[in-house]
């Protein structure tokens, strides 16, 4: 594929979410957000980007996955210990891992920084300890250094090539991030109400008629317009090999994952009510532009935000195709409620589609080559 071929996936959504509290601040309030001069709910990004990665356990093998810790001694320990290794396994990753360039605070401890890596790159590093002492000498050669920081950057995980890894102690093992994923908000105003709630202690004397427990807990609901977009041409570099399995996964778990914050309080977790998926080779258009006047419920009484808002964002879309960049290559919703914006199918088959379509295109760039 050529390096000057863009591809970037899209994807819009519309989401109703009854009362909750997914993402927290500080003190314990849903997070908001001033956004066309209305206060909005707000999910952030980090927090809906960590229930995408735990749905992709259900959606990629294991193999294919990173893990986001601070005990990479212990990762790397591991493989070495299937080597049949003379030496200590976890004294060894410990060297070969301060060789890479980073910074160990102790075989238990690890890094001060919780550092992203896969199984694989776990495997090459405990691999290259195996086979060249060089890289686990007290004072490595700059080859030895160039070996390791190359066996930490081959073979990322899906989710590392996705989301990116930023090392402080050493930037040359950065990894740049092929997606990205927008905070959301509410395409309305919103105001946190409170819930004040008494807990029964069940064996309390008969003559105490008091609660056992007394407090409130802060929540709101909404209609969110979410967002978030891949480099597809990125992912393929990355990845060596055809993405689009990972960018089908990394849709579907945008679209069906939910944040757990208070779950089990409201029993929150909603799916998408409208979600419009694009293709294009230009540039990613994030189109919250369509909110920035605060949506207003239905004239009628038994109207929400939802029809609303999905008015808004096609009066938008079709403005901005117009007057800015054209309409994408590709176009796919999911819902009825955006069915002026492309083809509408059924997830399943929106995903397959989707896959198809980048094959396709893949495989002709490919041959361009």
């Amino acid at each position: 594929m050529k390096t000057s071929n863009r591809l970037y996936i899209d994807v819009h959504v519309l989401q109703t979410v009854p009362p909750s509290c997914i993402n927290r601040d500080d003190t314990g309030s849903p997070k908001t957000a001033v956004y066309g001069g209305a206060t909005r709910s707000r999910v952030s990004s980090q927090s809906w980007k960590k229930a995408m990665r735990d749905m992709f356990r259900d959606i990629f093998p294991e193999e294919e996955l990173g893990l986001r810790t601070k005990r990479i001694v212990g990762m790397v320990a591991d493989e070495i210990k299937g080597l049949e290794f003379a030496g200590n396994p976890e004294d060894t990753a410990q060297k070969i891992l301060t060789t890479a360039g980073l910074k160990i605070k102790s075989t238990e401890k690890g890094t001060d920084a919780l550092f992203f890596m896969s199984t694989a790159q776990a495997r090459a590093l405990a691999k290259l300890a195996y086979e060249d002492p060089e890289t686990i000498k007290e004072k490595p050669s700059k080859n030895a250094k160039e070996s390791a920081q190359h066996a930490l950057k081959q073979s990322p995980a899906i989710d590392v090539a996705l989301f990116g890894r930023m090392v402080a102690d050493d930037p040359a093992l950065n990894t740049d991030a092929c997606a990205q994923v927008a905070h959301s908000i509410s395409t309305h105003k919103v105001s946190n109400e409170y819930d004040y709630f008494t807990a029964v202690d069940d064996l309390s004397p008969e003559d105490n008629a008091g609660a056992g427990h007394i407090g409130t807990v802060e929540f709101n609901s909404s209609t969110l317009y979410r967002y978030a977009t891949v480099a597809v041409h990125e992912l393929h570099k990355q990845l060596e090999g055809d993405p689009s399995e990972a960018v089908c996964g990394f849709v579907r778990a945008f679209l069906c994952s939910m944040p757990t914050g208070k779950q089990n309080t409201f029993a929150n977790r909603t799916l998408p009510d409208a979600v419009l998926v694009t293709l294009r080779t230009d540039q990613p258009i994030n189109l919250v532009g369509a909110f920035e006047r605060p949506v207003r419920a239905g004239k009628n009484s038994d109207e929400g935000y939802l029809s609303a808002s999905a008015k808004a964002f096609v009066e938008h879309t079709k403005k901005v195709y117009k007057n800015w960049l054209g309409e994408p290559e590709f176009s796919l919703v999911t819902g009825e409620l955006l069915s002026e914006l492309g083809e509408v199918q059924p997830l399943q088959k929106l995903l397959d589609t989707l896959s198809g379509e980048l094959r396709n295109r893949l495989k002709n760039g490919g041959e361009e080559r």
